[in-house]
């Protein structure tokens, strides 16, 4: 049976952030870097373009704008949050989660990974862990 894909694709705005800052700490990033990543990714804008299990994130800050693009089930590079080089493995947790496990590509450092979740109420919850932090950003269709 060939399971319904959601749907990611859109503008999303950020409505809520917790532990970011944390997170960035978590992961060594120094206090004045903390403080203007912290500034420029409190209004991100996040641009998601999908076709079936292809996505492509655009996310957008004051400071820099990212982007990334995978295909769920085949690992790909990016970077950590605090720009190091690693090799994600993205899959389907749920029919509307993806998980994305993070392998460092040279280098030690806290475990990191994220997850993009589609609630049943149009949301979009993003995780960011680094070890033990957790960071959650909740967006919404902008």
């Amino acid at each position: 049976m060939e399971r319904k894909i959601p749907d990611f694709s859109g503008t999303w705005k950020m409505k809520s952030s917790e532990n970011f800052e944390e997170l960035l700490k978590a992961l060594g990033v120094n206090v004045l870097l903390r403080k203007i990543a912290v500034t420029a990714a409190s209004k991100p804008s996040v641009e998601i373009s999908q076709q079936g299990e292809a996505l492509t994130i655009q996310t957008a800050t004051s400071v820099r704008t990212t982007c990334v693009s995978f295909t769920v089930g085949e690992p790909f590079n990016e970077s950590t949050v605090d720009g190091r080089p690693c090799t994600s493995h993205p899959r389907w947790e749920t029919d509307s989660k993806i998980t994305c496990e993070q392998t460092l590509q040279k280098g030690e450092g806290p475990k990191t990974s994220w997850t993009r979740e589609l609630t049943n109420d149009g949301e979009l919850i993003l995780t960011m862990s680094a070890g033990d932090v957790v960071c959650t950003r909740v967006y919404v269709r902008g």
